[in-house]
């Protein structure tokens, strides 16, 4: 094992949820021992995502508590375990942490990772592969799940799956690493979601719903490849001039408006060739379908209430020759989109950093006020 640090007993500080619908509280958690196929990540940052809201409140009740969430972590290679894969990385590598997945299921192999078989299992439940967690409260018998996402990045430092790891392309300027944290998760889901499976033509119209991180990440994609008409909507006034920044050629809050199928409509002849849902609103859904021109398709993205129903004419599908798309982490191949991505940001193209603001990781109750309050789209912490 190529090792420079401790790689077993490792004290860290980590935000931990003790129960559902409680703040995050600042432990100290001990690491037993690192596995063979993982890596040891000195944290530098973490986006915090909606996903480990939803956890955090219990609203999705898969992962057991005390639990030590966060999965868009950037951060150092320090240890690298003697069975893992990588002979990409060396110790000292800057790395950007993404989804974990198994590598043999056929989607897999097929290189749609994020469709893994075991996605569930390895990015939800707190434990590693094999049903361990390596996370316990100092000095207790306290087990806390950890590897969320295989990286769980709510913690300084973390035993992280090999397949988490992107090295951080060539140059890359290390003060623009905070703003790359959010490549593994949000970032690729957004941009991947236009760019790897709707893949809009330059003359055609989009129709983007919810403006955070994922929403805002799609507009930066479709406004990339040239899509002639983007209309970004969302109930909040304060949302649209970035929105106008980064490429929407139109901008509504669906409050104003009586009926947004019949306005988005008339503001494409008809109907809207290309729409992505960012909200996950059983009803926003439905007014998105509903929209589309000849040949349309939609994508959901935002994440729905468990048990959601919504209600679809066949008929007007099969006459329209319509699609609808579930899509999950943009259909990313995260060490290939990744760098990618990071190098449209590189050029100007991806323009990541005007959605962030950092905190300290001490300061994560603000980070969150500041995200619930419309301040910050992509809060980013400081480790």
């Amino acid at each position: 094992m190529a090792t420079e640090v401790q790689t077993t007993n490792i004290n860290t500080p980590a935000w931990v949820v003790h129960k559902a619908k409680e703040d995050f509280k600042l432990e100290e958690i001990t690491l037993d021992e690192m596995q063979d196929h993982e890596l040891l990540i000195e944290m530098l940052y973490s986006g915090i995502c909606h996903t480990d809201i939803v956890f955090q409140t219990g609203a999705l009740n898969i992962c057991p508590y005390p639990a030590c969430l966060g999965h868009e972590g950037a951060g150092i290679v320090r240890a690298i375990g003697s069975n893992a894969n990588r002979p990409d990385l060396k110790i000292g590598d800057k790395v950007l942490l993404s989804i974990n997945y198994c590598k043999e299921c056929k989607f897999c192999k097929d290189d749609h990772p994020a469709d893994c078989i075991h996605g569930t299992r390895l990015h939800l439940t707190g434990v590693r592969p094999d049903g361990t967690t390596a996370a316990k409260l100092k000095g207790t018998d306290t087990s806390v799940s950890f590897h969320f996402f295989g990286q769980s990045s709510f913690a300084k430092w973390s035993f992280v799956q090999e397949m988490c790891c992107v090295k951080v392309p060539e140059g890359v300027k290390d003060e623009d690493i905070p703003f790359l944290a959010a490549m593994g998760c949000g970032y690729q889901t957004g941009a991947g979601t236009v760019e790897n499976i709707l893949k809009p033509e330059p003359d055609s119209s989009i129709v983007i719903f919810g403006l955070g991180t994922v929403g805002l990440t799609a507009l930066m994609a479709a406004k990339y490849m040239g899509v002639k008409r983007i209309i970004g909507v969302d109930i909040f006034d304060h949302k649209m001039p970035l929105a106008k920044e980064l490429g929407a050629t139109d901008t509504i809050n669906s409050k104003s408006v009586d009926d947004i199928v019949k306005h988005i409509k008339d503001l494409t002849d008809g109907g809207v060739d290309y729409a992505v849902d960012c909200t996950g609103v059983p009803a926003v859904i439905e007014n998105m379908l509903n929209m589309l021109a000849m040949r349309g398709t939609a994508a959901t993205v935002g994440v729905p209430p468990t048990g959601a129903k919504i209600n679809i004419d066949p008929l007007v599908f099969l006459l329209g020759s319509r699609g609808y798309k579930g899509c999950r982490e943009g259909d990313s191949n995260p060490p290939v989109y990744i760098p990618h991505l990071c190098r449209l940001q590189r050029d100007g193209k991806f323009p990541v950093e005007k959605l962030c603001r950092v905190y300290d990781y001490k300061d994560i109750e603000q980070a969150l006020h500041d995200l619930h309050d419309g301040k910050v789209t992509k809060p980013v912490i400081k480790w």
